[in-house]
């Protein structure tokens, strides 16, 4: 795999993980699962790995941690902050506001630290941009842990590109991760543009639309009960229906160059441009090896635009979110 930068502090393999499911809203796995995954993903290559305090609340990192140890000088780990999160409660029920004030910023920084082991973050998100605090204060306490030696890189999440631009102008930012993929492609009107300017990675979440693109998911009941994802409008009985028809195409067009649908919708990401650094979640090592194997799919510029044009936004059915956690984007 040829690997990619992010920023001028990082470089890594062009696929990394998101390791959110393991843990969290998609209804976890055993322990000894995770970890079987996780290894697997350093030997076949995979080199960047992303979580968040707010995955179990802080069980996550805990088990990125614990996994990567042992191989920790070959792998850069991710991390965000950026909410407010309560002791009562369970799940995503425990956060309760964004927070990104400076000492905020550092206090969570000082116990991702502990939970994942290290004494180093390579890469620390704001998970999402705290509209009562100006993004020159949450940068500028995001930059004094760079200088303290305890964060490598910077990033931002789900941000303007007015945002980007003032963040960048404090200290450099290293990536920027928002939701993208051929069902949600928000970051092409403007914030690629700015990336490509400013020199940002663009590091995308979801970029199998949330397993809907894999083409393995048809009905809502095939997620379990407590799956966060039952609550999001495009996996709604309604929206699945229509939805199914592109994905069935996306499964044709696959076939078609032999690879499956998840590898094709993977690849089309990758072909964006080579600032981009996807991060499909597997909890399988069976999923993890095929995404990884996405890597080495070529698309010509005809293929890329016709996959694209197959499944354009205008012909899907529901949000990618709640109209309240679409408050919380584009900040």
């Amino acid at each position: 795999m040829q690997p990619r930068k992010l920023g001028t502090e990082l470089t890594v393999n062009p696929i990394g993980l998101g390791c959110m499911g393991m843990s969290f809203a998609y209804g976890g796995q055993e322990e000894k699962d995770s970890i079987a995954t996780l290894h697997r993903a350093v030997e076949i290559g995979v080199d960047f790995f992303d979580t968040a305090e707010v995955y179990g609340p802080f069980e996550n990192e805990r088990l990125v941690g614990k996994a990567l140890k042992g191989v920790r000088d070959k792998v850069t780990i991710a991390t965000k902050f950026g909410f407010r999160i309560s002791d009562e409660g369970t799940g995503a029920g425990r956060m309760t506001g964004v927070d990104s004030r400076p000492e905020h910023v550092k206090a969570v920084a000082e116990a991702s630290l502990k939970r994942l082991g290290t004494n180093v973050i390579d890469l620390y998100y704001q998970h999402r941009v705290d509209p009562s605090v100006p993004i020159e204060d949450t940068v500028g306490a995001m930059a004094d842990l760079v200088r303290e030696g305890k964060v490598r890189a910077l990033g931002l999440s789900e941000v303007s590109p007015q945002t980007l631009r003032r963040a960048h102008a404090v200290h450099p930012i290293a990536a920027v991760q928002s939701e993208y993929s051929l069902w949600s492609r928000e970051p092409e009107e403007e914030i690629f543009a700015v990336c490509r300017e400013l020199g940002v990675g663009f590091v995308p979440y979801s970029p199998l639309g949330r397993g809907l693109l894999t083409g393995t998911i048809r009905k809502t009941d095939a997620l379990g009960e407590d799956d966060w994802r039952r609550t999001l409008p495009r996996f709604q009985a309604e929206a699945m229906e229509t939805n199914e028809r592109l994905v069935t195409l996306l499964e044709q067009m696959a076939e078609g160059k032999g690879v499956t649908a998840a590898q094709l919708a993977l690849a089309w990401v990758l072909h964006q441009g080579d600032f981009i650094v996807p991060i499909p979640g597997a909890r399988r090592i069976a999923h993890l090896e095929q995404n990884v194997a996405a890597a080495q799919t070529r698309l010509s510029d005809t293929e890329v635009a016709d996959i694209g044009a197959a499944l354009s936004p205008d012909k899907v059915a529901g949000k990618r979110y709640t109209q309240e956690a679409l408050s919380l984007t584009n900040g």
